[in-house]
């Protein structure tokens, strides 16, 4: 995965768990696509001081991610729900029991709310 939207999903995960200003450094560069020096300005620092606060902030996010596992679990669980959909989708096309699709359609419909 690039390394940009990594940031930015891992940001979304563990950005309240960062100082406020690291997290407004780290979504302005990634999330608003802002440059060094737009940061700067916005948050009133230095060039080199917004450097340091986004590299300060990546290798956080990147230990929160390692120590808690909460955006592996996500996907993880993202992944299942859609294979459960997937399959309960073919037991409802290859089912002529109307109690069978019924079932499988709110296996579908379940996974789907969870996925939301």
């Amino acid at each position: 995965m690039e390394k940009n939207i990594e940031v930015s999903l891992l940001l979304d995960f563990y950005g309240e768990l960062l100082k406020p200003g690291v997290r407004q450094t780290l979504d302005l560069y990634y999330n608003d696509d802002l440059s060094l020096a737009e940061v700067a300005e916005q948050c009133g620092i230095t060039r080199q001081g917004v450097y340091d606060s986004i590299k300060r902030g990546e290798t956080q996010l990147f230990a929160f991610e390692q120590k808690l596992g909460l955006w592996k679990r996500f996907r993880e669980l993202e992944n299942g729900l859609d294979e459960i959909t997937r399959i309960a989708a073919e037991i409802a096309a290859n089912s002529h029991e109307n109690n069978t699709v019924s079932l499988a359609r709110g296996i579908e419909a379940l996974a789907g709310e969870l996925k939301e």
